[in-house]
């Protein structure tokens, strides 16, 4: 989202008339009507082609504004911290995107074109968007510990679990409670949340619902939070949701500083066992440095590989050449590991590799290698999945209070003036 200079953003045209306004002043920088308005003609155009009701102008525009201010606020706290992304990481995302849509990644403009969608203001907003998601990783995700009684006790529970065996389609409308809130104000949000619910029991559109009251991140989305594993749903709903079947709304649900109502929109049944490639390897790794370049740490690992050849043994000129530090006492070995765990080109070469066969020098991020892949196997990892899925459910469910708490601090620490 842009930060705009006011002597910029109220830019005179040769008539005399704004270009563009101020819709708020956020910190050093500002939200400008033309984001507002932007935002609003998406929002009009998917409730219509959805046939969902929006509340009325004023509280849609003031929710609208509240979740661009909010945008705004991370995004300089993204900046202060020195939070970038990179154009190979915005790339990797948009490629993904037109994989999702078979597309070629070279087609996403005209894609895009067709839906009347500019291509620079979507890598725009997809940058905006990813810096958000890491600085949540950062300053709330990393912030959060799962011990690990709790992940046996998760798994313990979802033995048997109808919830854990299941996938759903979930939608979700938020009342968040202040930090600071009085008991009077709690009981408000409450009675709030009562309402909300017997309106969805008497037939309300749930999406319309979540427009008008929600505050959570997918609002204005109609709350809508895609498909999640039974084992990846946070535990505050796990209880609620294992007697629920295609169509059910849940009563409010409450949490430390907010109440939660949910939609399950559709289920399925989830895969039952897992089973991945893996492959058990070595490697020796020399880093180019001050004192080192790109050529002789290349030229160090062809003498070791000579040598390798010539009868010496591997693990050995690990020890001694290697500049991993978590491997080279080890004579280089990674362990098993299957797809995603290594850098493209590592992974490149442990696919090109035969058993017992070590690799010609190679370079990745990290420096130059070699690599000699030592078994490969299919491995059940159906446990390792559970233990997974219980941690990203632990961690979802504190993430959601912690995220709240986190961006309300956020809010109260910022200056804001709305101008409209």
């Amino acid at each position: 989202m842009a930060s705009a200079p006011l002597t910029l953003a109220e830019e005179l045209s040769e008539t005399g008339e704004f270009i563009d306004g101020i819709a708020a002043i956020v910190n050093e920088g500002v939200v400008l009507t033309s984001q507002l308005e932007s935002q609003l003609d998406t929002i009009r155009s998917n409730a219509a082609t959805q046939g969902m009701q929006l509340p009325p102008e004023d509280v849609l525009k003031d929710q609208l504004l509240e979740r661009l201010i909010m945008s705004e606020i991370q995004l300089q706290r993204a900046d202060r911290i020195g939070l970038a992304i990179s154009d190979e990481m915005l790339n990797r995302s948009i490629a993904g995107i037109a994989e999702q849509n078979g597309v070629a990644f070279e087609e996403m403009p005209r894609l895009l074109a067709l839906d009347g969608l500019d291509y620079a203001e979507f890598r725009r907003s997809l940058r905006d968007e990813i810096t958000i998601s890491q600085l949540r990783r950062i300053e709330v995700g990393q912030s959060i510990n799962v011990a690990e009684r709790e992940v046996e006790q998760c798994i313990a529970d979802l033995e048997g679990n109808v919830v854990a065996n299941s996938e759903y389609l979930l939608s979700h409308i938020l009342l968040s409670v202040p930090e600071s809130a009085s008991a009077a104000e709690i009981a408000e949000t409450e009675t709030l949340a009562d309402e909300i619910y017997a309106r969805a029991q008497d037939g309300a559109d749930f999406r319309e619902l979540a427009v008008r009251y929600s505050s959570g991140p997918t609002a204005l989305e109609g709350g809508s939070l895609g498909w999640m594993q039974g084992q990846q749903v946070p535990t505050l709903f796990t209880d609620v949701l294992q007697d629920m079947g295609k169509g059910d709304v849940s009563q409010p649900i409450r949490a430390a500083s907010s109440f939660h109502i949910v939609k399950v929109d559709d289920l399925r049944s989830a895969v039952q066992r897992s089973e991945v490639e893996q492959a058990r390897v070595r490697h020796i790794l020399v880093q180019p440095n001050e004192l080192i370049d790109d050529a002789t740490a290349r030229q160090q690992l062809e003498d070791a590989l000579e040598r390798i050849r010539a009868g010496e043994e591997f693990g050995e000129i690990a020890k001694l050449l290697s500049d991993d530090p978590g491997t080279a006492n080890l004579g280089g070995d990674l362990g098993w590991a299957g797809e995603g765990v290594y850098a493209p080109e590592f992974e490149e070469n442990i696919a090109a590799s035969e058993i017992g066969v070590v690799s010609e020098p190679f370079r990745t991020q990290f420096g130059w290698h070699i690599l000699e892949v030592l078994e490969r196997r299919v491995y059940d990892n159906t446990e390792d999945l559970k233990r997974q899925n219980c941690d990203v459910r632990i961690r979802n469910s504190k993430a959601e209070e912690e995220s709240q708490l986190w961006m309300q601090r956020l809010r109260d620490e910022a200056f804001v003036e709305k101008r409209i």
